[in-house]
């Protein structure tokens, strides 16, 4: 119970008054009251965490739902990348499958290459994914992309450096 003359703070009232509401907007979105109940949870604690609390006071359940809808595209994102992991998984011999523990850490990895690569500017993500994936030289990208050479190796360069910064 609060002591008299306490007073809330603005994440805490907000919780009080939105967390039910949004946990139930979660519900139905989602079919599954476990994923409700933890992106609602995840969705304060990305907001406690955050510098900033734009839009709150104003529209306190539009804000909600929005930091809301990209906790649950991430949770799709993630489910998508664990399941094309373990389905190439399940197409190796038993022998060769790693542990349940690697599993998580590759999938953690992934995971984290895929926001990197999703932050990077589109034609800068395309150059790179070109050389790495691909193996294709500066020339051959450039030819592919219609771009020079010197810009291509601006782009990898740029994306070798993000790259380095999530090291």
């Amino acid at each position: 119970m609060a002591s008299p003359g306490y007073s809330a703070s603005p994440i805490e009232a907000l919780y009080k008054n939105h967390h039910a509401w949004l946990q139930s907007w979660l519900r139905r979105r989602l079919g599954n009251a476990g994923d409700a109940a933890d992106l609602a949870h995840d969705t304060f604690i990305r907001l406690m965490l955050s510098p900033r609390h734009v839009g709150v006071a104003d529209e306190p359940r539009a804000f909600l739902t929005h930091v809301a809808k990209g906790l649950v595209v991430d949770l799709w994102r993630r489910r998508e990348i664990e399941r094309a992991y373990l389905e190439t998984l399940g197409n190796l011999p038993q022998s060769h499958a790693p542990s349940p523990e690697t599993q998580m850490l590759v999938i953690e990895a992934l995971v984290q290459i895929d926001r990197l690569l999703a932050s990077l500017p589109p034609q800068t993500r395309t150059v790179f994914l070109l050389a790495q994936l691909d193996g294709l030289t500066l020339q051959q990208i450039s030819e592919q992309v219609a771009m020079p050479v010197i810009t291509v190796r601006r782009h990898i360069h740029k994306a070798l450096l993000m790259c380095l910064e999530a090291a």
